[in-house]
């Protein structure tokens, strides 16, 4: 992968700035497409960390990148074709770009995070062992931290602004939000992406136990896969020869970060820690493993 020092801030003086994200900055080509950059930021429990991860916003784009290509039979995506290059002239402007940026149709975002669960992990697992549902979703008992659910459920979450958690909402709240043709779409587009993504990483060693897709549409209304598509930041990965319910398992994202700041005596609120050089280096293998796992 090209670029494998740390970027945690692009700068580009040739594109109007549109926003900063949690890893990735947006800039506006012309009025009709963006320019996203993935940088090597990482935010754990809605915090931006200090220290950037060398060479994960290379891999978080060539995994949703390839992702894209791979799904565009079940929904287009935002990917507007066009080379950075074509976008970015100056050859040392773009050098630092290179293999972590995209270029992009802008589209009306939806309001919603459409999270798919296929196991019992996370806030999923918190809410089950509150209420025995998930986002108002009832399941069986006595399921296991970790269990494969019976089959895989739609469990969407508001779209916080940076720095506030994302709150798990029912189907009825998306149905109010976006309409119930537009919910029903999101969820079954959402349910179908996953179902194809499932398959084919079990089949590269690798259990996707969750994901979320972000959605957007175009002036006649056509829905699009936006923004990342089942990535280490967006999808919980499991090593499947390792796998078994009842605890939560190793992974190939920043759950292993997660996992770290868990130890520490930080309030999950910015600023976030330091992290440890080894921890850095660990997540940065974990990230290529992944990528390495799911494309070749």
């Amino acid at each position: 992968m090209k670029n494998l020092k740390p970027m945690y801030q692009s700068e580009l003086p040739s594109l109007p700035l549109l926003h900063r994200g949690k890893v990735r900055d947006i800039y506006a080509v012309g009025d009709d497409r963006m320019l996203i950059v993935t940088t090597d930021r990482l935010s754990a429990f809605d915090v931006v960390l200090p220290d950037p991860i060398p060479g994960k916003g290379a891999v978080l784009t060539a995994l949703s990148n390839f992702w894209f290509a791979r799904m565009q039979d079940i929904v287009p995506n935002h990917l507007s074709g066009e080379s950075l290059a074509q976008v970015i002239p100056d050859p040392d402007e773009r050098a630092p770009l290179e293999g972590r940026s995209i270029i992009v149709r802008r589209l009306h975002a939806l309001p919603v995070e459409a999270v798919v669960r296929g196991y019992l992990i996370g806030s999923g697992w918190k809410d089950y062992q509150r209420t025995g549902s998930v986002c108002g979703i009832p399941l069986p008992p006595g399921l296991l931290q970790a269990a494969q659910l019976p089959e895989p459920i739609f469990t969407p979450s508001t779209k916080a602004a940076q720095g506030i958690h994302d709150e798990n909402i029912t189907f009825e709240d998306v149905q109010r939000l976006l309409g119930p043709v537009r919910a029903a779409q999101v969820r079954d587009v959402t349910l179908r992406l996953y179902g194809a993504a499932a398959a084919y990483a079990r089949g590269r060693g690798i259990i996707i136990a969750d994901t979320k897709f972000e959605f957007g549409t175009d002036g006649n209304g056509r829905l699009f896969l936006i923004d990342e598509a089942l990535t280490p930041d967006s999808s919980r990965f499991w090593p499947a020869a390792s796998y078994h319910a009842g605890v939560s398992p190793p992974s190939f994202d920043k759950q292993y970060v997660r996992d770290y700041l868990e130890t520490l005596d930080w309030n999950k609120l910015a600023p976030g820690p330091r992290l440890p050089p080894e921890v850095i280096a660990s997540t940065a293998a974990k990230y290529r493993e992944a990528l390495e796992r799911l494309i070749r």
